[in-house]
């Protein structure tokens, strides 16, 4: 239940943003250097977009494993 529960938080963060970057950190704070570099093109190109910080809460990176697109968020840390 709980999984399913964050998939719906995730899905609600996609369907209100047209970019989200799930990342270590926030867009200011950056805790890794794919999340800075990311975030700096992001910047650069003048794209408007949204951080989730999945270092504060695990239950995103585990209910990330059943979304049918690219790596879980694990296989990053």
């Amino acid at each position: 239940m709980e999984d399913e529960t964050v998939r719906n938080r995730i899905r609600a963060e996609i369907a209100r943003n047209d970019v989200v970057l799930f990342m270590k950190g926030t867009p200011q704070i950056p805790q890794c250097g794919f999340s800075a570099v990311v975030t700096e093109i992001l910047s650069h190109l003048g794209v408007s977009f949204t951080g989730v910080n999945v270092l504060e809460d695990d239950a995103i990176v585990r209910a990330s494993r059943s979304f049918p697109t690219g790596r879980p968020f694990q296989s990053f840390m």
